[in-house]
């Protein structure tokens, strides 16, 4: 790979020296062509940046955008011609510095500069989790994009991202709708992670197309760490939970679930957020203003409201499920199962009378299918 600038147009330089300058100096310089073309002020977006030479061979090619950042791309196995690995970006000045060498071996030099067209929409992703977290074992990596994505982009979408993991880990990418309505692509595991495990994400996303007039104009790029083995099951009809470390039992708390009428979500959650001190708000759940209660220690697992928390005000616990859907518990137990889930551990509910199944964007509920459905989420497949 040699290094890139972009420019466009026919770049001469001569450069001589030597016994023999004068002949060099004679003799026609390499025909340079740079595209999209120098002096261009809006150039049209989804397109790559070239240099050919004809009569010679490219000896060097450097292309920076306006923060310097250099663009890499490959030169041809002949040298007379280089290509970018990407596409430019929204209103952005590039710079393309060549080098060249004629057949008659007259040396050239020549810079260019062009600007890209400005985007209709700039579209951005909060990726999840953040880079630098460590994590548990459930958790998947969740791209959330601002902007809507054009089924017909998507393929293109997720080839560009990538996921690279030591030790090696298989998974797939997975198109979602998430709860708050936003397209969301997520990566998960075939199976939970090894703990250990160190991911990288990289997505090569600068001035691809995300339809409807939307645009990426960066590349991304974060990692993670996979923590300790931490999980949790809820028995419902015995008002309990679990605690297993590396699966060994390491404790339980009884609580009390959803009561028949709010049975609590089945299957395997993940945690997605924790909060020390919250406010239960009756309306967020759609039951109008029946209770506004402050609750310590609160564990989140579904975006729409399945969460761990104490409640202090239930004197039934460990006896009656009478939650609206959460497992409360005392405040001293909520904080021992605060402590120990971490952000990605998963938490298994067994025995409800909730047949429902949790959609995969209400929270990271990436373990509510099986791999083989899973696997029909990919715009790739």
């Amino acid at each position: 790979m040699i290094p890139a600038v972009i420019a466009a147009a026919t770049l001469m330089t001569a450069c001589g020296g030597g016994a023999d300058a004068s002949s060099k100096s004679d003799a026609a310089p390499a025909k340079v062509t740079v595209t999209p073309a120098g002096g261009s002020k809006a150039v049209k977006l989804g397109s790559g940046i070239t240099v050919k030479a004809d009569g010679g061979k490219l000896t060097s090619v450097e292309v920076k955008d306006d923060d310097g950042t250099k663009v890499d791309g490959r030169l041809s196995g002949d040298g007379t011609s280089w290509k970018s690995d990407g596409k430019v970006r929204p209103k952005t000045t590039y710079t393309v510095r060549t080098k060249a060498k004629s057949t008659e071996g007259r040396e050239s030099s020549a810079t260019s500069e062009f600007t890209t067209e400005q985007a209709d929409k700039v579209n951005k992703l909060t990726n999840t989790p953040g880079g630098g977290q460590t994590v548990g074992t459930g958790m998947p990596v969740s791209i959330l994009f601002d902007n809507a994505i054009d089924k017909d982009r998507r393929a293109e979408i997720e080839k560009a991202l990538k996921v690279t993991t030591q030790p090696h880990v298989e998974g797939a990418w997975g198109w979602v709708k998430d709860y708050s309505g936003k397209d969301r692509i997520d990566w998960r595991p075939k199976d939970y992670w090894p703990s250990g495990t160190r991911v990288s994400v990289k997505g090569a996303l600068s001035g691809v197309n995300s339809g409807d007039g939307g645009w990426f104009a960066r590349d991304y790029n974060f990692g993670f760490r996979v923590g300790a083995d931490h999980k949790a099951v809820i028995d419902v009809p015995s008002h309990t939970l679990t605690m297993y470390e590396n699966g060994k039992n390491v404790g339980s708390v009884t609580g009390s679930a959803g009561s028949p009428q709010d049975p609590t979500r089945g299957g395997v959650h993940t945690v997605r957020s924790k909060n020390a001190a919250e406010t239960m708000d009756s309306a967020t759940i759609g039951h109008g203003d029946e209770w506004m209660l402050d609750s310590k220690w609160v564990t989140h697992l579904t975006a729409s409201g399945t969460f761990l928390h104490s409640a202090p005000w239930n004197k039934s616990i460990g006896v009656t499920n009478n939650s609206h859907g959460c497992f409360g518990m005392t405040t001293g137990d909520a904080k021992r199962v605060y402590d120990f889930l971490t952000i990605g551990s998963t938490v298994e509910v067994k025995g409800t009378t909730n047949q429902n199944k949790t959609d995969v964007g209400n929270g990271l509920e990436v373990w509510q299918e099986s791999w083989q459905q899973w696997q029909q989420r990919s715009a790739l497949k």
